[in-house]
């Protein structure tokens, strides 16, 4: 449970590493308790959005008014999105990359949201302009995420000292 909420005590760090434990850990926690929390805004009325779907299966109103949002699970997004870009940051770091990857994630989807509201209409150039983004967007998505899965650099690099060290050269240098 520790390494599940280490993030919110490292709320504003954007410096230094962390290992994969701490960064897998948080996205767990922010998954499931924002499961729980779309849960039971649903339960209570708190918001979510299952009116409009009422002539519907079961199962797809509920899926609907639980990911549509409520009081509760916005207020846990908004209290999480800033140690969860810390986390990873973090991360990145540890692999020996900038933090600065997360934000060219932004680009294609700017680029993208540009497009839709330059006023072009569907022209057959915008469209294309907007796969290339898109699939560039996936491309960078992807990379972050195998980054997010890699082992992290063995001992200190650029960003600091390897948050897997367990002190044993330290515990050497003890004993010596």
């Amino acid at each position: 449970m520790e390494w599940m909420i280490l993030p919110l005590r490292k709320y504003f760090q954007f410096s230094g590493r962390s290992r994969r434990k701490e960064y897998w850990m948080w996205t767990l926690f922010v998954f499931v308790m924002g499961f729980v929390l779309g849960f039971v805004d649903t339960m209570l009325g708190l918001g979510g959005d299952a009116a409009p779907v009422a002539n519907e299966p079961p199962a797809t109103a509920i899926y609907n008014a639980l990911i549509s949002g409520g009081i509760l699970s916005n207020i846990f997004t908004v209290l999480t999105i800033i140690p969860g870009i810390a986390v990873s940051v973090r991360r990145l770091h540890d692999v020996d990359r900038s933090g600065w990857w997360l934000l060219s994630w932004a680009f294609p989807v700017l680029i993208v949201l540009a497009l839709l509201f330059s006023g072009y209409g569907q022209s057959a150039a915008i469209l294309v302009i907007s796969g290339i983004a898109l699939l560039a967007f996936a491309i960078i998505g992807l990379m972050i995420f195998v980054w997010d899965c890699t082992d992290g650099t063995h001992g200190p690099n650029r960003f600091g000292e390897d948050p897997k060290d367990d002190g044993i050269e330290s515990l050497a240098e003890t004993f010596a």
